[in-house]
């Protein structure tokens, strides 16, 4: 059985990862990355409290089968975008060299619909550059997924999501075809999303929103 590492494991897309890998019977062990303790208290859950600023060598004697990197933040949460990049480009690269390092061999993570190292928007800026590194890497199986709006309740009320997810919703119906691409999606089939094209293990990377409504 297989052992997995999860980033942002207490974020929307990441609680429900965890959730489906404690009742997948293919993984004996879930390792949870945070800057804070949460007490997991599931037989197959363990927990490693690091600050994501200072990373040494807490990871060189573990041996994981899979990465699952669901951590992100907003620009608003994160007071600026030198403080927003620090978390959504900085962690995903980090450990997607610790990684490596460590031969750690299949790595999934959570991007963005538009992702594009040479957009014009910051966010889609980002997440695209850090998709570019991550295929860089090389790794034997390379996971990114590209969800349109999230549907699915957060810790903190966010206004403006709120008001997208109630439009998206009624407009749902309307988004087939190719815009299907662009129809909101719940946090829970992201997840369920990125453990089954995990499980795949085929030579396609990145996985659009409509792929992962149809899981």
């Amino acid at each position: 059985m297989k052992k997995a590492l999860i980033l942002g494991s207490t974020g929307l897309i990441g609680s429900y990862v965890v959730e489906q890998l404690k009742n997948d019977s293919r993984y004996s062990k879930v390792i949870l990355v945070n800057r804070r303790a949460t007490h997991p208290t599931h037989p197959k859950v363990e927990e490693i409290v690091v600050d994501f600023n200072h990373l040494q060598s807490e990871f060189n004697q573990l041996a994981i089968d899979e990465v699952f990197c669901c951590i992100g933040t907003t620009i608003k949460k994160a007071g600026s975008r030198e403080n927003f990049k620090a978390v959504d480009y900085a962690i995903p690269v980090q450990f997607g060299k610790i990684a490596l390092r460590n031969k750690w061999p299949n790595f999934a993570f959570v991007s963005s619909l538009g992702a594009d190292a040479k957009s014009s928007t910051f966010y889609t800026k980002v997440k695209g550059e850090v998709e570019e590194k991550l295929i860089d890497f090389g790794f034997k199986n390379l996971v990114i997924v590209r969800p349109s709006l999230l549907l699915g309740e957060r810790d903190e009320f966010r206004f403006g999501e709120r008001i997208a997810q109630l439009a998206f919703s009624v407009l749902g119906f309307v988004m087939v075809g190719p815009l299907k691409k662009y129809k909101a999606i719940q946090a829970k089939q992201v997840a369920k999303s990125m453990i089954y094209y995990m499980n795949q293990k085929n030579s396609k990377i990145i996985h659009e929103n409509d792929e992962l409504l149809a899981v």
